[in-house]
Formats: structure tokens, C-alpha cells, sequence
């Protein structure tokens, strides 16, 4: 399965491979691994091979990766980027990234992260207030469960 991140101008700015976990009408679940060199990242290092469950939708304004260290096999936490409403098709999933993201640590702490880069942006209201709805969306399903579970 091929992940293909992109801008606004729908052009492919990152691509990656990945295996089919799950699919259903709405959504897509793959595996992945991360390709980049190790990188430190809020209070932890993203690290080159660690495991990412990458789950897409269709009908959300936002995806949501559980990040796994490639050692232990821990959950690091989840990384949710706010992006249009994936294009899932036979072999490829796609989506559009809005540059807000939302970090999620193991012990459910939350950080809203590129608020600049969103400002820079220059978006219309109308797609703004789907960012955020997103956004809320996300923080919702957050503190509605306990985010070690």
C-alpha cells in the first residue's frame, strides 16, 4: 500500500509504503515504518524502524498514527495530523495535510503543534473551521477513553 502526503495544490510531497491492516467503508488502517534518521520530538526520540499504525478516513478531517518504538515496542504516543478526508483506492491512500498537527503522549498528554505554519497558510474561514473542527474532533476522542487502552 502506498501512503502519498500532499499539499494544497495536491502535489505529492512525501510518499512511503505500508501493509493493509484493516479497511472498512469509511477507513484504513496500515502499518508502517519510520524511514527518517532518528529524531528527538517533544519528549521522545522518533526513531528510524519504529512502528507506526496509520489509520485514514474518508469521512474525518484528520488521520492518526500510534507510534511504537522499534526496541520495546512501546506505545510512544500518536501523532494526528488535520488534513482533508483521505482518498483510500485499491493500492494507494492519499491526503491532503492542513499543517496543524496534534501530538498525543503515552500518558495522554496533548500539544497542538505548527499553529504558524497553519497561519501561513492563508486559508478561507470556511476551511478553518474545518481544521478546527478536526481539531476538537480529536481532542474529544482523547479524553473520552483512557489513551493507554
Amino acid at each position: 500500500m502506498k501512503v502519498l502526503k500532499k499539499n494544497l495544490a495536491d502535489e505529492v510531497t512525501w510518499q512511503y509504503e505500508g501493509v493493509e491492516l484493516s479497511r472498512d467503508e469509511n477507513s484504513i488502517t496500515i502499518e508502517a515504518f519510520f524511514n527518517r534518521d532518528d529524531l528527538p520530538f517533544q519528549n521522545i526520540v522518533l526513531k528510524r524502524n519504529d512502528r507506526f499504525v496509520e489509520t485514514f478516513y474518508t469521512d474525518k478531517w484528520y488521520n492518526i498514527f500510534e507510534v511504537y518504538d522499534r526496541d520495546d515496542g512501546k506505545l510512544k504516543g500518536w501523532y494526528c495530523n488535520i488534513t482533508k478526508p483521505a482518498v483510500i483506492e485499491d493500492s494507494s491512500v492519499s491526503y491532503v495535510d492542513l499543517a496543524l498537527d496534534l501530538w498525543v503522549s503515552a500518558d495522554g498528554e496533548k500539544t497542538v503543534l505548527d499553529k504558524d505554519e497553519l497561519e501561513d497558510l492563508g486559508l478561507d474561514e470556511g476551511l478553518m473551521a474545518k481544521i478546527f473542527g478536526g481539531l476538537r474532533e480529536l481532542e474529544l476522542h482523547f479524553e473520552s477513553k483512557n489513551p493507554l487502552k
